[in-house]
């Protein structure tokens, strides 16, 4: 099952800086689009374009080349017009290509090739592509760095991408030591308590939550959720993203009272300072969903799921991922009711909205894959459920590698099925890789023999 958690941390661009963009001549529609770029990174741009303006022309050039208006003026509209693309991944890919080859006639250290390098990443990351994101990741890195110095907030924002896809993919021996490095500099240049180290902290939390290691995730979350409070106050979107993380650890610890508590005042603060159909108010609503659908609290869970759908459907369209994921939510939430028939419908909706969107290898997919597969179980379609979970199980090995912790999943979901049907021959070679997956994705050389989990 996947969901909301972990939200990320959103930065505004201060009306300041886009008249600055103004002051630089740059095309009016690619200033609302450059809000979507956060604060170091646009300051950086818009700052190296007045450079180049200012900056004896030889000089400028041992950094950009710029022959003329032209390469940046069709820059700035690609850029624009991918912003406006929305979730039409299709249509944004293409238009980032087009905006990276325009940016490779400025020159190869140009930064305007950086940020869309790192736009074009992060695209191909929240389609699972994970091979094309970090090469291009690993590239616009290599810009940052050069251009600015290893030790630039910008720079510390490339690492953290770059982590976040190692993350994503479970790779969490390469993520850890990127997460420091970004830390190690924004607590440096920045100061300690910079809204900017509040993010980092909270991404090195989502890191050891990942791994299980929840009492070092609750420190760097609360850390984090101070720095947040106390440099942008108590009632800023930031916080409530804090709280609503450190809510999602004390879920997964058992600590459902304190988990409640902080769900609920995150949402309170989306609500307010956002207003009640922001997309965010939508992330809250699905995470207490789930938070009370744990506790076998159904009616108001799917009170919750309902709302979250609605709000997601009507502000983003009925199309998108997160409408997607909320279906998703809701469709394991009848499940474990026993509503076959609704649920199946939801999960049917949400598979088909995933591979239209996101393509048909996508992680998602497979999540939804196996939460149909796990209804078709309990109804006794055996022949159905096997197809899915080999198709999911196909789709993970390809996106996230044999060792995956997901891999061990749906391994044995699978072994599983074939237990339930007396294909024992069949059940334990895959229980034997669910056990060799593990050793390798925990590091353990020995391990105990697990109990069946219909996850």
């Amino acid at each position: 099952m996947y969901n909301f958690h972990k939200q990320l941390f959103k930065k505004d661009i201060p009306i300041g800086v886009s008249d600055m963009a103004k002051k630089l001549a740059i095309n009016p529609r690619a200033i609302d689009t450059l809000r979507s770029v956060s604060l170091p990174r646009l300051a950086t741009v818009l700052l190296f374009s007045l450079f180049l303006q200012a900056v004896p022309g030889n000089v400028a050039r041992s950094h950009a080349q710029e022959p003329d208006s032209a390469p940046t003026d069709q820059w700035e509209e690609f850029i624009a017009a991918a912003a406006e693309a929305g979730s039409n991944y299709e249509e944004k890919e293409k238009l980032l290509k087009l905006s990276v080859h325009e940016a490779e006639k400025l020159g190869s250290e140009d930064l305007r090739l950086a940020l869309s390098l790192g736009k074009l990443a992060n695209l191909y990351s929240d389609q699972g592509k994970y091979a094309e994101s970090e090469s291009l990741l690993k590239r616009s890195l290599a810009i940052w760095e050069t251009a600015l110095g290893p030790e630039h907030p910008a720079v510390a924002e490339s690492i953290n991408d770059l982590a976040n896809l190692y993350l994503a993919q479970g790779k969490y021996a390469d993520a850890e030591p990127l997460y420091k490095r970004s830390l190690a500099f924004r607590e440096k240049v920045l100061g300690p308590e910079h809204p900017d180290v509040a993010a980092s902290l909270n991404d090195l939390a989502n890191l050891y939550e990942a791994q299980g290691k929840y009492a070092e995730a609750e420190q760097l979350y609360k850390r984090s959720l101070a720095i947040s409070e106390k440099v942008l106050g108590p009632e800023h979107p930031d916080v409530a993203a804090s709280l609503n993380n450190l809510a999602v650890a004390y879920e997964e610890q058992g600590k459902y009272a304190e988990a409640e508590q902080l769900h609920k005042r995150s949402l309170a603060i989306s609500e307010k300072v956002l207003g009640p159909e922001h997309p965010d108010v939508a992330g809250s609503l699905n995470n207490l969903a789930i938070l009370y659908e744990s506790q076998g609290k159904y009616a108001e869970a799917e009170q919750l799921h309902k709302r979250s759908l609605a709000i997601s459907e009507k502000v983003l369209g009925p199309e998108h991922p997160d409408v997607a994921a909320t279906l998703n939510g809701l469709a394991n939430l009848y499940n474990s009711q026993g509503k076959y028939a609704e649920a199946e419908q939801l999960y049917k909706r949400s598979l088909a909205i995933s591979e239209k969107v996101l393509g048909p290898e996508h992680p998602d997919v497979a999540a939804t894959l196996n939460g149909l597969a796990n209804l078709y179980i309990t109804q006794s379609k055996y022949a159905e459920a096997e197809l899915l979970f080999k198709r999911s199980l196909a789709i993970k090995e390809k996106a996230l590698g044999s060792e995956h912790q997901d891999m061990a999943v749906s391994l044995n979901n699978l072994a599983i099925l074939y237990n339930s049907q007396g294909k024992y021959a069949e059940a334990t070679p895959l229980s034997s890789a669910r056990l060799q997956s593990l050793r390798k994705f925990l590091g353990w050389s020995i391990l105990p023999w697990p109990r069946a989990s219909t996850i």
